[in-house]
């Protein structure tokens, strides 16, 4: 599973952390996540949600698995860029980017 392995590290890089790191914050052991990090195994559906919830993304984005991906891949990829960013927002930066959005989006129809 070469895109897991690839988005594990394409999310450590995005947090700052590395493999040691992660793999404190997911509570498992740093071997068993290197393995995971490097593609030479795959997780269990348990470890796999605990492993996404740690590093605040989906499984779905860790599979490479977006639903606009087959009509778009670029769109896709900065829509998953932009919620895993949002994962380390409070509720109120939320708030704040969804009235940015909205502003771009009344402007475009004017």
């Amino acid at each position: 599973m070469e895109i897991f392995a690839k988005r594990l590290q394409e999310r450590g890089k995005q947090l700052g952390i590395s493999n040691a790191e992660a793999a404190r914050r997911i509570g498992l052991d740093e071997r068993r996540y290197a393995h995971y990090a490097s593609g030479r195994r795959e997780p269990d559906l348990a470890t796999l949600v605990k492993i996404a919830d740690a590093l605040g993304t989906s499984p779905n984005w860790l599979l490479g698995v977006s639903l606009a991906s087959a009509t778009n891949p670029q769109f896709a990829a900065l829509m998953d860029r932009f919620s895993n960013a949002a994962n380390g927002m409070s509720k109120q930066e939320i708030e704040m980017c969804i009235i940015q959005a909205e502003a771009v989006v009344a402007a475009k129809s004017r």
